[in-house]
């Protein structure tokens, strides 16, 4: 089973980001920063009070018609204004997706608030969004086992990536997210953009159900990200002996955030 994850960032580069969906033959794509509007698409303009970016109107239904024999989960953190290319004002829903290859049995759903609750924000604010984790339990036939996968978009603060009494209560949910859907036997895989230095405590607090992080201090941005702290998304498995491969792809780069790839 070949799972990938990556930060889609609202689909800024769309132009590389669809053809490599469409050739990353993946069993698993585990998406962050999904963007929905409802009736619209094409293009609009986020804004909040630092940044300002294009973004697809709607990035879940744009990857599922690259993905026409995968199944696809959204769900929505929060939502807020954006504007399309004549100015108009609409919502748009701002969350997770996760796409699974219609030959893997999907047995399993749940998704869980980590940080706070779902918000209709009137403007985007910079901190404190609202984050919600998605779990999907998947049957890999190949290997007669069941896999586990959670991703999760995690808190973003602007003071930055060091640890916080929020981010403590986010690892202790995602924990017990863990706790709530393996089985006994199942292989599990915790992925996303954790917004974390490597050193954090949650390593830890995940550590205690059984997950090893295999990305370390590495470089996990691309080009298209200018500061200087480099860490933002990590991927954990329960059982390091039953990978075959794992990657931080440098190329190509379809967003400010490289993806991630693990084979089992």
């Amino acid at each position: 089973m070949r799972i990938v994850s990556v930060n889609a960032w609202g689909g800024t580069l769309f132009a590389a980001l669809a053809p490599w969906l469409g050739s990353a033959k993946a069993d698993v794509f585990c998406l962050q920063e999904v963007t929905r509007t409802p009736g619209l698409t094409g293009w609009t303009r986020f804004t909040d009070g630092e940044r300002s970016l294009p973004q697809r109107a709607n990035l879940f239904d744009d990857v599922r018609r690259i993905l026409p024999a995968h199944q696809a989960v959204f769900v929505a953190s929060d939502a807020g204004p954006v504007h399309d290319e004549s100015g108009h004002r609409h919502r748009q829903d701002f969350g997770v997706a996760t796409f699974v290859a219609e030959h893997v049995p999907l047995v399993g759903l749940q998704t869980a608030f980590v940080h706070g609750a779902f918000v209709d924000h009137d403007e985007w604010t910079t901190s404190d969004r609202p984050r919600a984790a998605l779990a999907t339990r998947l049957v890999d036939r190949a290997r007669g086992r069941a896999v586990t996968v959670i991703q999760v978009h995690g808190l973003r603060d602007s003071a930055g990536k060091h640890d916080t009494p929020a981010r403590r209560r986010q690892a202790e949910r995602l924990a017990d997210l863990v706790r709530r859907n393996r089985e006994p036997g199942d292989v599990v895989v915790l992925c996303g953009d954790l917004n974390l230095l490597p050193d954090s405590e949650t390593f830890r607090i995940l550590a205690d159900v059984g997950l090893v992080d295999l990305v370390g201090p590495a470089d996990t941005r691309t080009s298209h990200y200018t500061k200087p702290v480099r860490h933002a998304s990590y991927l954990l498995v329960s059982d390091p002996g039953a990978v075959a491969r794992f990657e931080i792809l440098a190329e190509p780069e379809v967003s400010d955030h490289r993806a991630l790839l693990v084979e089992f």
